[in-house]
């Protein structure tokens, strides 16, 4: 992999008010799965689903940042960050996802932003991350339209908490994986395998997104509202350049990154006749006026970046999707989740988004990047990706992409969906049997980055 010099400061200067961040999530990490009154999630249910999750780990546990948050607030301190991207959990605020409040969750958030604000770390909760009450999955859960007014109310009641204190907010989470991973191919919970028939779920999400947004205005003036996208650059393998190839690339880009993106900055859908799709309002599914409320306007866009995605032809001209994932040519380096280490592909997505969107497109963030490395203390593979990666969005910065900060993923070794426990991506080491946390020493290179940049 060619990188800058992987010495933090020598990497190249982002502006003197960048954030600096890291990004963590509630069921990940948390713990407590039943205390203080917590109802069940979608990810409680599915973790005793047999096969669902490798080796049958459970978040029930995880890091216990329920109880550890004190330690966990005093390695941030350590780190020095600006700020902490971390997830509310939707079932241990209300545990049927509406109606009764449970205050003993509300409490924990309280102490949790009281505790970062005095350690000088800016708070940004993101209020979906997968978790959503099972109470409301039994309903349907984001195929059913009204889990959109539900998550509305659920923002209003976080908001009005903890709104006095925190000022950048982030509503959802990729909501393209989880439309994918949860509802399309059923890997993730809640585990439905729907394929094509998921669609309505990215516009139940979009939707809540635009209430929430509203939700949100009304309770915390001044607060700045994001939503954080999983995109990624389409790819084509140098191998297969062809009209239909190009087809099928542009097929996957428009249901990976414009299907979240373009309603949001532009008002509209992008053209899903690949799919089958004809009919503006999807059958049904998205009403007069919508559009207009998820394309409330955004204080910026959080952008999750991992790896492109390499695309070609479907090679069964029957086959139920305009497209087949393929792997790369190249011989990209790996990371232990076997995903290609593409730095240039950050810089490759952040200028194509200023390509397309212009004007429209609102300060960006960078919510989530990282990598899962092996066990061990010693990630000099871990630095070589971030130390890549921030170069990446410093040349993005330098053509024109206003980016505000980074959180890098992840704070804390934790529980990673599917893998369970063994994929790692925390800069802090996590003993699962003891939860004792060892800072690695990717995380005293990227202090001695922030520090730098300080400088």
């Amino acid at each position: 992999m060619t990188t800058n010099s992987t010495d933090a400061t020598r990497l190249p200067r982002l502006p003197a008010d960048f954030v600096w961040g890291a990004s963590t999530a509630a069921y990940q990490i948390e713990g407590a799965a039943d205390e203080d009154g917590k109802g069940a999630s979608i990810w409680d249910t599915f973790v005793r689903r047999p096969g669902a999750v490798r080796d049958g780990h459970t978040g029930d546990v995880a890091c216990d940042h329920h109880h550890r948050f004190d330690e966990d607030v005093t390695l941030m301190r350590r780190l020095g960050l600006d700020a902490y991207r971390f997830s509310v959990s939707w079932p241990r605020i209300l545990p049927t996802g509406a109606g009764k409040v449970e205050p003993r969750g509300l409490d924990f958030y309280d102490r949790l932003v009281d505790a970062l604000l005095d350690a000088g770390i800016e708070p940004t909760p993101t209020l979906f991350h997968w978790d959503l009450p099972q109470a409301l999955e039994d309903e349907g859960g984001w195929l059913n339209r009204e889990t959109a007014d539900r998550f509305a109310e659920y923002a209003a009641v976080v908001a009005k908490r903890l709104g006095d204190r925190v000022k950048r907010w982030i509503t959802l989470n990729e909501p393209f994986i989880h439309m994918s991973f949860g509802y399309g191919f059923g890997v993730h919970a809640p585990g439905r395998a729907l394929m094509l028939d998921a669609l309505p779920v990215a516009h139940h999400q979009l939707l809540g997104h635009g209430l929430a947004t509203a939700a949100l205005r009304a309770t915390v003036p001044g607060g700045q509202i994001l939503i954080a996208n999983n995109c990624t650059p389409v790819r084509l393998r140098s191998d297969a350049q062809q009209g239909k190839d190009v087809a099928a690339a542009s097929a996957y880009d428009a249901l990976h990154n414009r299907l979240f993106n373009d309603p949001l900055l532009l008002g509209s859908y992008p053209d899903l006749s690949a799919y089958g799709m004809t009919d503006p309002s999807w059958g049904g599914v998205v009403r007069d006026g919508d559009l207009a409320t998820v394309a409330a306007p955004l204080d910026g866009l959080g952008v999750n970046y991992y790896n492109p995605t390499w695309v070609t032809a479907p090679a069964d001209p029957a086959a139920a999707l305009p497209f087949d994932l393929t792997e790369p040519a190249e011989p990209y380096e790996r990371t232990a989740f076997d995903w290609p280490v593409v730095p240039d592909g950050l810089t490759e997505l952040l200028t194509g988004l200023k390509a397309r969107y212009g004007d429209g497109l609102p300060p960006v963030w960078i919510t989530e990047n990282g990598c899962s490395q092996p066990a061990g203390l010693h990630d000099q593979a871990r630095i070589e990706y971030l130390a890549g990666h921030i170069a990446a969005v410093a040349r993005a910065v330098s053509r024109g992409v206003d980016v505000r900060g980074y959180f890098t993923w992840s704070l804390l070794d934790n529980f990673e969906w599917a893998e369970g426990y063994h994929q790692r991506f925390g800069l802090v080491e996590v003993d699962f049997a003891t939860r004792r946390r060892t800072p690695r020493a990717s995380f005293e290179w990227y202090r001695d980055l922030i520090a730098s940049q300080r400088s």
